[in-house]
């Protein structure tokens, strides 16, 4: 029997760290707050609401557990996974080592989306922020495709479609914003725009998960065609790959994700731009290794954002989206640093 290749092994213990790692955040996580909640009463918490176990909690504690902490924290790691794995997908496929989600223009998008419920009252009531915001991305998204197919289609005509749709939202985000006579309406939305994963529910954590495990698993099954992207899309086409629709399959795709997970959470930065090198660094730039790494990566490092950002300044909040450009800016600083012999 054929020993199994060292970088298969590294792979295998990542993962397995990976995982445990990830468990244990959100375990703990769980417990940071005003409430005096134990490790233990977390998995007593979950076990009961799981059917596996006996309630043992006040239904206070159980509450704070179960309906407001597990909550935001199970979504703060599927923000931060799904995050990186965009970011790692489209610096790939466009071969552009800044790329991360919202050079597609979708986090603008969302951001004229949710702003239009709020201030303007679109809908009369009946369509949600997040409803609001994922409409706005994907129209967002659809104006992108259409100005880079009139351009030509190539992956570089891409980001700079993308680049002039989220100016254009952005400004109009910028318009309705200065059109509001509530400042308090203009504070919550401006807290929003940064990133908040406060007053989520299970809801949210249930579709974007559900649309994160669809866009892992899609990407993962295209892991062989993004590693033939790398060398550009010529190489890739004499590889036998259909460019242009396997392009747009992950473009979309990374477009439809990161839509669900801004309509939820907010524009959180530099997680899908920093993480995917972080990651390179550990596994390489085999897809098949890389994705799942920089999924687990991505959401181990925003549950601790996210813990930090609500409670470093307790009791008030500090926009997720703040916490990650601070820590990530040196980060990005740093792999610049540590990768420009290879660059």
């Amino acid at each position: 029997m054929r020993a199994a290749a060292p970088g298969c092994i590294r792979s295998a213990l990542l993962w397995t760290a990976g995982l445990a790692a990830l468990v244990l955040s959100v375990a703990v996580a769980v417990t940071i707050g005003p409430a005096d909640i134990s490790v233990p009463d977390v998995w007593s918490a979950v076990a009961a609401h799981l059917g596996r176990g006996e309630a043992t909690l006040t239904p206070i504690r159980d509450g704070i557990v179960w309906n407001l902490r597990m909550p935001r924290t199970l979504l703060a790691a599927v923000c931060g996974a799904g995050l990186a794995v965009c970011g790692t997908v489209l610096q790939s496929l466009l071969r552009n080592p800044l790329a991360d989600p919202f050079v597609l223009g979708v986090s603008s998008g969302a951001s004229t989306g949710a702003v239009a419920i709020v201030v303007l009252g679109v809908g009369g009531g009946a369509v949600s922020i997040s409803a609001g915001a994922f409409v706005g991305a994907v129209v967002s998204f659809a104006l992108v495709l259409l100005l880079s197919h009139a351009l030509g289609g190539s992956a570089d005509r891409v980001v700079l479609s993308g680049v002039a749709a989220m100016q254009l939202f952005s400004a109009l985000t910028s318009f309705v914003i200065l059109t509001a006579g509530d400042a308090e309406t203009t504070r919550g939305v401006l807290f929003w725009l940064l990133g908040s994963l406060s007053g989520v529910g299970w809801t949210d954590v249930w579709l974007c998960g559900a649309v994160l495990v669809l866009a892992l698993v899609i990407c993962l099954a295209h892991a062989r065609t993004l590693d033939a992207f790398v060398f550009g899309q010529d190489a890739a086409a004499t590889l036998g790959v259909h460019v242009t629709r396997t392009r747009l399959l992950l473009l979309c795709v990374t477009a439809l994700l990161t839509a669900a997970l801004v309509s939820s959470a907010g524009a959180i930065g530099f997680v899908g731009l920093v993480l995917p090198h972080a990651a390179r660094a550990l596994v390489g730039s085999g897809h098949a290794r890389l994705l799942p790494v920089t999924a687990l990566a991505g959401a181990v490092f925003l549950v601790w954002v996210d813990t930090l950002a609500r409670t470093v300044l307790d009791p008030q909040e500090v926009p997720v989206g703040v916490v990650t450009s601070l820590i990530g800016v040196p980060a990005f600083v740093l792999v610049l640093y540590r990768t420009r012999k290879t660059t």
